[in-house]
């Protein structure tokens, strides 16, 4: 019963393995639209009724899959810490949580309702390349990261100096710094902090040249890393 359970669950080439996943992305994009439709203001008593009824069903199935997968699984504790067991997880253990009390901090875990989205990326094929791709770059992405972070830092202390004396309830510190360096290295530039010193815009100047490399150095790793995915999978669909 195990091999026949997973053959549909796992197995999407089969007719029946095809049936099952359509039937759960259909019901995740009804899922969502529901939960749209739920923070409309002025619900009538009976839609609000109907979308209840109908998140109780999607738990219902949602977690009986979570269930099934995990008993298909050839190694359970390996897909319940994995990437989309937890997305299932998320998917359903906020209904639970509500049940279970009654207080309207926890009502915020509802919000990872919208997790249920994530769960398409289990569909889609094309999205495996994406892991290919990561695989790829992960050393020079982890680079990257480390090297933005003490860009960030740097910019953050350099503004803080440039700026403290000038604008002390703003550039209070370093830490309160670090949203400017932030939105100023990724060349967003919201406009609600700017420096007003000389000083401070001389360094802001070379800071926005170091953002634009940033931004753009994520983007060519990320493509060149697609580009060797597809030739990886070519590969091995020529091979099979």
């Amino acid at each position: 019963m195990r091999e026949k359970l997973r053959s549909i669950i796992e197995d999407n080439t089969s007719k029946k393995g095809k049936v099952f996943d359509y039937f759960i992305q259909v019901l995740i994009f009804l899922s969502l639209t529901a939960f749209t439709i739920e923070t409309l203001p002025n619900n009538s008593v009976k839609t609000i009724n109907i979308l209840k009824n109908f998140e109780l069903i999607c738990v219902i199935i949602f977690s009986i899959e979570y269930v099934l997968r995990i008993f298909v699984s050839k190694n359970p504790f390996k897909y319940i810490f994995s990437f989309y067991g937890m997305i299932d997880f998320l998917a359903i253990f906020p209904f639970y949580l509500q049940g279970a009390y009654d207080l309207k901090a926890l009502r915020a875990f509802r919000i990872f309702r919208v997790f249920r989205a994530l769960k398409l990326i289990r569909y889609n094929k094309a999205l495996n390349r994406f892991h290919i791709a990561a695989n790829i770059v992960k050393e020079e992405v982890i680079l990257f990261l480390v090297i933005t972070s003490i860009f960030i830092f740097i910019a953050s202390s350099g503004i803080y100096f440039f700026e403290n004396k000038a604008q002390p309830e703003i550039f209070t510190s370093v830490i309160h710094s670090g949203w400017w360096a932030v939105v100023t290295l990724t060349t967003v530039g919201y406009g609600d902090v700017y420096p007003i010193t000389i000083g401070g815009k001389i360094f802001t100047f070379f800071i926005l040249l170091i953002g634009v490399g940033i931004v753009t150095i994520p983007a060519g790793l990320v493509a060149s890393a697609l580009s060797k995915a597809r030739e990886i999978e070519e590969d091995n669909d020529k091979n099979k």
